[in-house]
């Protein structure tokens, strides 16, 4: 993926994250119609975002792609849980 991501548009990012999946399908062994069975997507799905050809995917659908290839975890990486803040932290402590 491009380095700087936020000169990218999002079209981009999504046919990259769609070649990456690839990549991480085909090293797992798994072949687009065993993902298919697997997650309920159409083929015709997996493969349009594997190619790039879709910008349009859903949340929805990648976590369904995301659990077929064992990285579900990886969302959390997305949006990580905020630490508490300092006014928060001194609540916690004062009401101890």
């Amino acid at each position: 993926m491009n380095k700087d991501i936020y000169a990218s548009s999002n079209s981009t990012i999504i046919s990259d994250l769609g070649k990456r999946y690839a990549e991480y399908r085909k090293r797992m062994g798994y072949t687009q119609k065993e993902v298919s069975e697997q997650t309920g997507l159409s083929v015709f799905t997996i493969s349009s975002f594997e190619s790039g050809a879709s910008a349009g995917i859903t949340l929805a659908s990648l976590l369904k792609l995301l659990r077929a290839i064992e990285s579900l975890e990886e969302v959390e990486k997305l949006l990580p849980e905020l630490p508490l803040s300092a006014k928060e932290l001194f609540k916690q402590n004062k009401m101890k």
